[in-house]
């Protein structure tokens, strides 16, 4: 993910006070429902005692943290708690805020990038159910990659929806991307080697393959990744280098139990969790990263270009308990 993480530094490093701007304005919703659920919890108490805790475990389950995640949290808290012998409840939020900083400190999305020769573009898979932005996310991504001077490749593999290819050409002519398309029931695999055949040849820097996005059987989901994969590997042998699964913020635990079930299907290298601005559900994200230890590697916030965001765990966490 090397080529990624220097373009998403890069992003991040030149607009810090807009992005930060626009992260406050895309969590709102989530932010809004979390704090009164949180002033709920601690209405009237002056201690953190058992009722707190209880509540609290209440208030995260509510914003969609995910139970598993939800439990060990306030575990964490109730054992701060207990060793920092807070009594006042008003802490309690900065506690919370520092212990899920610290409990996804462990998942960080540096992980080992591979290495890609040079002249070889980088290759993403993007996957994931239809209606979930995944579309979308590859036009913004490829718009973005774009703007740094990069020569970036959209393949249309998603060739049972013809809304999809439409989609697609028209983020790609926004973008200033090249794409490649064939008929509408056309070998999802033979797009994918077009596409990398003809990334390669013209010396382009990325590639993004769009898939088809259903989750009708996941023996026939395998296989047909799998197709892709292969098919993409007689062109560039290591490809795909990342494989990006595109997932609904708005769906709440819905979105985790897709991560699963793909995660069982294919190789998921990295997450991008879409709608947040949306929805009130963004704790989501925070299990999703916590419970699968899958990065995630982009939230999206908004409809513009800039909406899709690298995610950072700490200016996120910030973003939710800052007053």
């Amino acid at each position: 993910m090397a080529f990624f993480a220097r373009f998403s530094s890069k992003q991040a490093e030149a607009q810090p006070t807009a992005q930060n701007s626009v992260l406050a304005q895309g969590l709102e919703k989530t932010k809004e429902g979390l704090f009164k659920r949180l002033a709920r919890a601690v209405v009237g108490k002056s201690k953190v005692d058992d009722e707190v805790l209880d509540n609290l475990e209440e208030a995260l389950i509510s914003s969609d943290v995910g139970v598993e995640t939800t439990l060990r949290i306030v575990a964490l808290v109730q054992q701060r708690v207990a060793r920092d012998k807070v009594l006042n409840a008003a802490e309690l939020n900065r506690i919370l805020r520092e212990e899920i900083e610290l409990l996804l400190e462990g998942n960080d999305s540096a992980v080992a990038a591979p290495s890609v020769p040079q002249g070889t573009p980088y290759v993403v898979m993007v996957v994931g159910v239809n209606g979930v932005g995944k579309t979308t996310t590859i036009g913004k991504l490829a718009a973005q990659l774009v703007a740094e001077g990069k020569k970036v490749y959209i393949g249309a593999a998603d060739t049972f929806r013809a809304a999809a290819v439409d989609q697609l050409e028209v983020w790609a002519a926004r973008a200033g991307a090249a794409i490649v398309k064939q008929k509408m029931g056309a070998d999802p695999a033979a797009v994918a080697f077009d596409t990398l055949s003809s990334a390669k040849a013209n010396g382009a820097d990325a590639v993004l393959i769009d898939t088809a996005g259903r989750l009708h059987n996941k023996v026939n989901l395998m296989s047909e990744l799998s197709k892709i994969r292969n098919a993409m590997r007689k062109v560039v042998p290591d490809a795909p280098h990342e494989v990006l699964l595109v997932l609904d913020g708005s769906t709440g635990q819905n979105a985790f139990l897709q991560a699963k079930e793909f995660s069982r299907a294919t190789e998921v290298t990295a997450l991008a969790v879409t709608k947040l601005d949306g929805t009130a559900k963004g704790g989501v994200v925070l299990g999703i990263s916590d419970q699968l230890k899958i990065p995630v590697k982009y939230i999206g916030i908004g409809e513009k270009v800039e909406d899709l965001q690298p995610f950072d765990k700490k200016k996120f966490v910030e973003t939710l308990f800052r007053y």
